[in-house]
């Protein structure tokens, strides 16, 4: 038996992958894809394949856009997949003949690349991500950043297959995101959440020596340190953003 399984793809600027990533998801019967704000042809992209469904509206935030999308689905059943992740044939038959329970939630593993090249360092190792649900049971929290499934009455299964996750080409996308997230971070937790300039080096200071020694970035050379440098500086900057936000 094959499962009824709606796939839901937020999309900006996402023509580099989204070939690769919707050629693994034809064998399911829905793609619904959610453009916030495309100036490239990814669009033009997504409209070759029969199974796809495009919608848009302005970005407000990732939890609640992956909500809207799911909205949008027709089947019970919903596999959340980013532009730039890639699913391989064993991880979809995997799925697609899974005896699901709508009261389970089925993680994903995830191998994430920088440049072509797989990371075991700095957190991305053994990354395991919620995907896979019944919307009548669950759904995305409203966090801006940082969303995730709301697991109440919902026990976890791990499924036995891994997709490629291609994170970042450049120091220029990692600049670039961090910038994007810390701005959303401070702005969700204005008033709410307390910050300091002290706060801010220590908890940067606290998260580069983490990811550099003891989750192993030393081993994975400039990819390691670049990552582990850029994870740091995304933590003093959302804290210094909050405080800044916190002050006005």
């Amino acid at each position: 038996m094959i499962n009824r399984i709606s796939v839901t793809i937020l999309t900006k600027n996402s023509s580099k992958y989204i070939k690769e990533c919707l050629e693994a998801l034809k064998k399911f019967d829905e793609v619904i894809i959610l453009d916030n704000g495309s100036t490239d042809d990814t669009m033009q992209i997504a409209l070759n394949f029969s199974n796809v469904a495009i919608h848009e509206n302005d970005f407000i935030g990732f939890g609640p856009l992956k909500n809207l999308a799911i909205s949008k689905t027709k089947n019970d059943w919903v596999l959340s997949v980013d532009s730039d992740e890639i699913f391989s044939e064993k991880l979809v038959d995997e799925i697609l003949g899974k005896d699901l329970d709508e009261t389970k939630v089925y993680s994903i593993l995830r191998d994430n690349y920088y440049n072509g090249k797989l990371l075991k360092c700095c957190g991305w190792d053994n990354d395991r991500v919620n995907r896979l649900f019944n919307k009548n049971t669950t759904e995305f929290n409203d966090k801006k950043v940082h969303e995730s499934l709301i697991l109440k009455n919902v026990d976890v299964v791990r499924l036995v297959n891994s997709f490629k996750h291609y994170s970042f080409d450049n120091a220029s996308q990692l600049l670039s995101k961090m910038d994007h997230y810390s701005t959303l971070y401070a702005q969700e937790h204005k008033g709410i959440k307390k910050s300091s300039p002290f706060k801010a080096f220590g908890r940067a200071l606290f998260s580069f020596v983490k990811n550099y020694f003891f989750q192993k970035g030393f081993l994975y050379g400039y990819e390691g340190l670049l990552i582990a440098i850029s994870n740091a500086n995304g933590v003093f900057y959302k804290y210094s953003k909050l405080y800044e936000e916190n002050t006005r």
